[in-house]
């Protein structure tokens, strides 16, 4: 695993994360979206602070990237509850940024 490979894999998630985010606030039941919504938000938030830590050469690199793998699979598992495309995409993506961040931190 190279940190080139795991910034394309949070910045990826950050896009998507942020394509839900979007796509949430257009749902009839936005109510029900909230949890989606917060989850995103957070998830877009930490992937691109992991991102940016990899790419100063942080020393707390490892240690972000595990904070991001943990975001990453409480996003992946809330969107993975919705139906909509949107949210199912974002759990792929999610699911995938969390597994890359997790073979970083360790």
């Amino acid at each position: 695993m190279t940190y080139e490979e795991c910034i394309q894999a949070c910045l990826e998630c950050m896009e998507e994360c942020n394509r839900c985010y979007d796509a949430c606030l257009q749902e009839d039941n936005m109510k029900m979206m909230a949890d989606c919504i917060r989850l995103d938000r957070e998830c877009a938030d930490i992937c691109a602070f992991a991102a940016k830590a990899m790419q100063s050469n942080s020393p707390f690199a490892g240690k972000i990237c595990g904070l991001c793998a943990e975001i990453c699979q409480a996003c992946g598992d809330e969107c993975a509850k919705h139906e909509h495309d949107h949210c199912q995409r974002c759990a792929e993506v999610c699911y995938k940024c969390a597994k890359v961040c997790r073979e970083m931190a360790s």
